[in-house]
């Protein structure tokens, strides 16, 4: 295979991953009730329903800080995805070292984020993104060994 495709391969699949990142981070701050997009794991991890939560006068004002929260994590989201995204353009995966940078670091988020997916969110209906960008990765590890320096 012609190396300039190779290269791609390297590159494009962790843009794609930076821009998946992007986008959920709009998703969670944008949503109104950003709890209920991923509501059945958070209600098993609760043990308990949202409407339950809301109703007692005591959590009367859980979900504006919800909502806080969900923004906050949707910002991080958007800067991880950007910081992805400026090092891909940057870079370009150009070098050994840049590569693998990159790769050891998406390599343990997506370690961690599976870890707490099956052991606290086991019933996500994020799994197959997360499995996409497990995919994504192994696509951009693969051709990255067979680049020739």
């Amino acid at each position: 295979m012609k190396q300039h495709i190779v290269h791609n391969w390297v590159w494009f699949p962790i843009f794609l991953i930076g821009l998946a990142t992007l986008s959920l981070g709009f998703i969670w701050i944008w949503h109104p009730e950003p709890w209920y997009l991923d509501q059945s794991p958070n209600e098993a991890l609760i043990q308990t329903t949202f409407e339950n939560l809301f109703s007692s006068e005591i959590n009367k004002y859980l979900p504006a800080y919800l909502k806080v929260i969900y923004r906050f994590f949707g910002l991080w989201l958007i800067t991880i995805g950007l910081l992805i995204l400026s090092y891909v353009k940057v870079t370009k995966l150009g070098t050994k070292k840049a590569r693998y940078s990159i790769h050891t670091t998406l390599f343990i988020t997506l370690l961690v984020l599976y870890y707490l997916m099956y052991n606290y969110l086991y019933t996500s209906p994020l799994f197959p993104l997360l499995h996409g960008l497990a995919l994504l990765l192994g696509c951009s590890v693969y051709f990255s060994n067979q680049v020739k320096e």
